[in-house]
């Protein structure tokens, strides 16, 4: 443990934790039970996603976590000898442990839930208090990923202060104020000393003194300036509330993180929460816009549907071979982040029609994405010179991230009339045309 908590390394966000193995270096890859089951989970469906994970090829793309989530335990409490969290016999007759075999038996990895309070979301028993025998207990049976909540705080566990939180106050404002913030943070408060940090940080000691690596995502919703201390904490850090099951809720977190990037880097991720793809009323486009979004910030990818009835060309986007590069390159750890805002003026914070145009570097050449935020079809514009990555260049060779045909060397940049609420998405590589090819071999 020690070890590891001296390994920090400097990031823009604060210190970032090292696990071994690289564990947590790259966003994680996974599915979880809850946007598809919520509390109706036992066993045989965790066994049937983790095997749909390898059937539909989701695992040799990358995706290895299968992670259960609330209402897995004995809701009525621990067991009164050991103190221990009880898997529900009747949901998991193998229990956790049991599915952990199973799954690490399909070359998976297995995530299980908790919350930083005394119950967790669903009212089921949770950690506080218990950190170390629980970390222990998860250790034990074969747990590589740990997902804490938030719910059921005690009151002497609250912060002294409010953090300005966009979601609740409408909109990012200079110098961190907040109108109408009830009790505010002085200026320059180090959010790192608040109750939340604390209370994050003594998971983190827990599942630190295992022997068993445990990739540990904090799910405190955005609250108590956890950009600033979160990727100290863990591998990743839950931005916002939760996302939910329509268009409306999903543009507005993509609005909110796009103000919320600056932390993100190797071993760092800001969380933008479980994917929807498949789910509720989002369309095909929408599907589009939302994966392609989440995989460029470099949020973790956790799918949360029924895998069972997923439909190809939707099994195709999570498995989109150019995002996933870009959210899980090796070299380049920065997400890609807006350059034009589109249809408001830049910096607008607008919870319908956010940031329209991103780019973000890669090893592979430079993402860049259009976003159709209107409820027409829409022509986009995308200018090589408008694009930060490409400045100095007039002609480069794209790639469609979509269909990844080649549209060769294009010159100035792209115009095309996209669907309501969809993407289009090219990967722009090096730079071509005769004029680039005399300066590239002039004579020195």
């Amino acid at each position: 443990m020690l070890f590891t908590l001296l390994a920090l390394a400097a990031l823009p966000g604060g210190n970032a934790l090292l696990l071994r193995d690289n564990v947590g270096r790259l966003p994680a890859l996974g599915w979880n039970s809850w946007n598809a089951y919520h509390c109706d989970v036992d066993e045989s469906k965790i066994m049937a996603a983790a095997n749909q994970v390898v059937k539909l090829g989701l695992k040799d793309v990358g995706y290895e976590y299968i992670n259960i989530d609330d209402c897995w335990s004995v809701k009525s409490g621990r067991n009164r000898t050991t103190q221990e969290i009880i898997p529900d016999p009747i949901r998991f007759p193998s229990g956790i442990s049991g599915t952990a075999k199973k799954i690490h038996a399909l070359g998976l990895k297995i995530g299980i839930y908790s919350s930083a309070g005394t119950g967790t979301c669903a009212g089921y028993p949770a950690s506080m208090d218990y950190e170390a025998l629980d970390a222990a207990t998860f250790a034990n049976w074969g747990i590589d990923y740990l997902k804490y909540d938030n719910c059921f705080v005690p009151q002497e566990w609250n912060d002294q202060y409010s953090a300005c939180v966009p979601e609740l106050s409408g909109g990012p404002y200079p110098n961190g104020t907040c109108p109408n913030l009830a009790n505010p943070a002085p200026e320059g408060y180090d959010w790192s000393e608040s109750n939340s940090t604390k209370r994050y940080n003594i998971m983190r000691d827990a599942l630190l003194a295992q022997n068993r690596t445990i990739q540990y995502a904090v799910c405190n919703w955005g609250l108590a300036g956890v950009n600033s201390w979160g990727n100290g904490t863990a591998s990743s850090w839950r931005s916002t509330g939760d996302i939910e099951q329509n268009w409306g809720r999903t543009v507005e977190i993509l609005n909110m993180n796009s103000f919320a990037l600056n932390s993100v880097d190797f071993w760092g991720h800001n969380d933008a929460d479980m994917l929807e793809v498949g789910n509720g009323e989002l369309t095909d486009a929408e599907c589009r816009s939302h994966f392609a979004f989440w995989a460029a910030m470099k949020s973790p990818l956790i799918v949360g549907t029924d895998l069972s009835v997923l439909k190809k060309s939707l099994v195709d986007v999570l498995k989109n071979k150019f995002l996933l590069a870009f959210n899980q390159d090796d070299v380049f750890g920065k997400p890609a982040t807006p350059y034009k805002w589109g249809t408001n003026p830049d910096w607008t914070f607008n919870a319908t029609n956010p940031a329209e145009y991103w780019s973000g570097k890669s090893k592979e050449g430079t993402l860049v994405l259009a976003f159709n935020s209107l409820s027409a079809n829409a022509t986009t514009e995308i200018k090589w010179s408008e694009v930060p990555e490409l400045k100095g260049g007039d002609r480069w060779m794209v790639t469609d991230i979509w269909s990844g045909k080649s549209l060769g060397c294009v010159k100035g940049g792209i115009n095309e009339t996209v669907q309501s609420h969809d993407t289009v998405g090219y990967m722009i590589g090096e730079q071509c045309g005769k004029g680039y090819m005399r300066i590239k071999n002039r004579p020195q």
